[in-house]
């Protein structure tokens, strides 16, 4: 990319904004000495990033001189971001500042999961999100969506979602078009990951992989400081790969995948069949939690079967951290010490710490970092 005016200040921007994300309030000369730009540039640079509102000054601290120079943020509660995590029956819906803090929650039922139906639910929860949080539409600076599938965010279209029976779908035009606001869509295990990566578990870390257990499994890479979505945007399908040949059929269509016999599908229908009930995740949430013989027995050789491929991928790609989340972090160590023991046992050279972080509406939060995360990288342009 040739440089000009334009590509400097845009690096230099985003030169700025990461530091601040990353230490907090910095004065000008401490962003001049740390980034090596001249005190004109940051000059510069932060004067328009003020006159945006991206940038405030926050209160003067004495120095060991006796001087009190003006600390410089990111003025996280100016804008909004919209996070939108699409499920099979429900959207989980989140309103966040610049920090993906929520602001305002709400869970939109759905009974049509056809383009147009979850674009309508969308379009209705954004109102009722802004009056819950008294908050402007004039704020909003971007839409963040998480789909499962597979998905091209830099073109905005799902490649394609077994869940959902989509395929080719230029999802986030459609959407733009109908909300009118810069919209981003990516997989929600991607979105948990660039979560992560700005403001959770991942913000120290340049290698990183991101493991989600859930309604499926998925693991994010976040390779040198950036998601890895390989040449078809298919990276990091853990849930996919063959675990038992001729096994359960999966979602996908195909037979034995990790995730057809250790995602929370899996051991609740597990569970179900070895007491012949018809099981809820109610039911199976408390029999472990209780102790249930069955409930941890399935928990352990699921969590036997996840650690030993998540030990291959760190074979592979060798990230420093696994930080985990998901619904089946719940289950706390029922799960993940079998996970950590098997892993252990496969793995090679490296022994990354497994890390978790998850907490309610996670996966919404993910959403709107999706647009959030355009603040801090400016090459990343909305794809609807």
């Amino acid at each position: 990319m040739r440089g000009n005016a334009s590509t400097s200040r845009a690096l230099n921007r985003r030169l700025i904004l990461n530091l601040l994300r990353n230490r907090g309030p910095v004065s000008r000369a401490e962003l001049a000495s740390v980034t090596g730009l001249s005190p004109a540039a940051v000059t510069f640079v932060v004067t328009e990033l003020m006159d945006e509102a991206l940038v405030v000054e926050r209160e003067a601290v004495a120095s060991s001189n006796g001087r009190r120079p003006i600390p410089v943020d990111i003025n996280y509660e100016a804008h909004l971001a919209l996070g939108f995590k699409l499920n099979r029956n429900s959207i989980d819906c989140v309103l966040t500042d610049l920090a993906t803090s929520p602001l305002a929650t709400l869970q939109a039922t759905v009974t049509d999961i056809t383009p147009e139906g979850m674009i309508e639910a969308i379009r209705d929860a954004i109102p009722r999100l802004l009056a819950q949080a008294m908050r402007d539409e004039k704020d909003i600076m971007g839409i963040g969506v998480s789909i499962p599938g597979e998905v091209d965010p830099r073109n905005g279209v799902c490649l394609q979602s077994p869940r959902f029976g989509w395929r080719d779908l230029p999802f986030a035009e459609m959407l733009a078009e109908r909300v009118h606001a810069p919209v981003w869509i990516d997989d929600d295990v991607n979105a948990f990951a660039i979560a992560q990566k700005l403001f959770g578990a991942g913000r120290n870390h340049r290698n990183f992989a991101a493991l989600a257990i859930g309604a499926g499994i998925g693991c994010s890479l976040v390779l040198n400081g950036d998601i890895y979505h390989g040449s078809n945007s298919a990276a990091g399908k853990l849930g996919h790969i063959t675990s038992v040949p001729g096994g359960e059929l999966c979602e996908c269509g195909r037979r034995g995948c990790l995730m057809a016999h250790a995602a929370e599908p899996y051991m609740i229908a597990e569970w179900g069949r070895r007491r012949g009930v018809e099981p809820t995740r109610d039911d199976f949430v408390a029999s472990a939690a209780a102790g249930d013989e069955d409930a941890l027995e399935i928990l352990e050789n699921a969590g036997s079967r996840i650690g030993r491929h998540l030990a291959d991928l760190i074979n592979l790609f060798d990230p420093e951290v696994i930080v985990v989340g998901g619904e089946a972090v719940q289950f706390g160590d029922a799960l993940l010490d079998p996970l950590k023991r098997s892993m252990d046992q496969f793995l090679f050279f490296s022994k990354p710490e497994i890390q978790t972080d998850w907490v309610p509406r996670s996966w919404a939060r993910g959403a709107a970092a999706l647009a959030t995360q355009g603040i801090f990288d400016f090459e990343r342009m909305p794809s609807g």
